[in-house]
């Protein structure tokens, strides 16, 4: 059920209905059952007197103008910057998560206004505006409405999450987002379970609906011990070459953070993935880690250097539009 939201609350929640003396968040798969009070997992909706509240609301925690291929997207207007946001909270409860102090609302947040983040993307002559760095779709009210505003005025949507997201709230804000990376952590559900607090097959689904609607690129992070064996590579690769063998896929090396201490992704493990996905799939990077030509992207049809990067340095005189300039082979980028 979604809950109407008006202009004069914003702060009411969309997505949960009463049950009993709680009320029921349907916003995520945990579907939290949320007692008079208190939080759900996420930690930023909260049931107020049998109402479900959106705490976060038009609060950030982070901002910054980064380039695209942060996030990482680098088929997604390759060399151009995107004001970046990010709130508090998560509905995972990730061992090696890297931004656990947003998670954990360990840092101040400051109200903003849309219409000030809009006017900062335009002076920034950004692409856009980017949600990341906590997970955007707990804040989904806020998401809704700044994407409607900067959809008007033209200028992209881009959210990077973990996919942990109903099909339902997901089918209503796809329309807005005009690219999307999603966390595929690993293709074991024990890994999920274990080490984030989640399932995995609604993140896969997550996958499977956003890949029909808009830009999607996946990021799978290889945890040194837990989902780094050529084994558990060939499953990501084979899901993803299942969907589709055109998305981007990045692998990122693992450091040792928050709650994990396993050592770092040895480079072999990398260059492993690099080889075992590059067979399946047409456009495999690899990140956090200086190791050559895993950052290229290179034409399927002729083999040219199309787009060049070294670090967050992006070259792409190899792009015509969207086609290779060397061959006239179209290419999957959004310019």
């Amino acid at each position: 059920m979604k809950a109407s939201k008006s202009d004069t609350d914003p702060h009411l929640a969309a997505w949960w209905h009463p049950e009993g003396d709680a009320v029921r968040c349907d916003l995520c798969p945990h579907r939290c059952r949320i007692a008079d009070g208190n939080r759900g997992i996420c930690g930023v909706r909260r049931n107020e007197g049998g109402t479900l509240r959106a705490e976060s609301y038009g609060r950030v925690s982070a901002i910054a103008v980064d380039p695209v291929e942060k996030k990482p997207l680098y088929h997604f207007h390759p060399g151009r910057s995107i004001l970046s946001i990010g709130q508090v909270g998560c509905n995972f409860r990730c061992s090696f998560c890297q931004n656990f102090h947003l998670v954990e609302a360990a840092v101040p947040s400051r109200a903003i206004a849309i219409d000030d983040l809009l006017r900062a993307a335009k002076a920034e002559n950004s692409v856009g505006i980017a949600y990341t760095y906590n997970e955007p779709t707990i804040g989904i009210e806020f998401v809704g409405d700044c994407a409607s505003r900067f959809r008007e005025a033209g200028l992209a949507n881009v959210l990077v999450t973990n996919g942990y997201v109903n099909p339902e709230p997901l089918a209503e804000l796809l329309p807005l987002v005009d690219a999307m990376n999603i966390d595929l952590k690993s293709m074991k559900p024990d890994f999920y379970r274990r080490l984030c607090g989640g399932t995995l097959e609604p993140v896969l689904e997550t996958i499977r609906l956003a890949s029909k609607s808009t830009h999607v690129e996946l990021t799978t992070l290889l945890v040194t011990g837990e989902n780094d064996s050529d084994a558990d590579i060939r499953a990501v690769v084979d899901f993803v070459a299942g969907i589709d063998p055109e998305i981007p896929l990045h692998f990122s090396r693992y450091f040792p953070m928050h709650r994990m201490v396993a050592p770092p992704t040895l480079p072999d493990r990398l260059e492993s993935a690099f080889a075992i996905a590059s067979k399946r799939l047409r456009h495999v990077y690899v990140g956090n880690i200086d190791l050559p030509g895993v950052s290229d992207t290179r034409c399927p049809g002729c083999g040219a250097v199309v787009v060049r990067r070294d670090g967050y340095r992006t070259d792409a005189s190899g792009l015509s539009g969207n086609r290779c300039a060397a061959c006239r082979t179209a290419l999957r980028f959004v310019v």
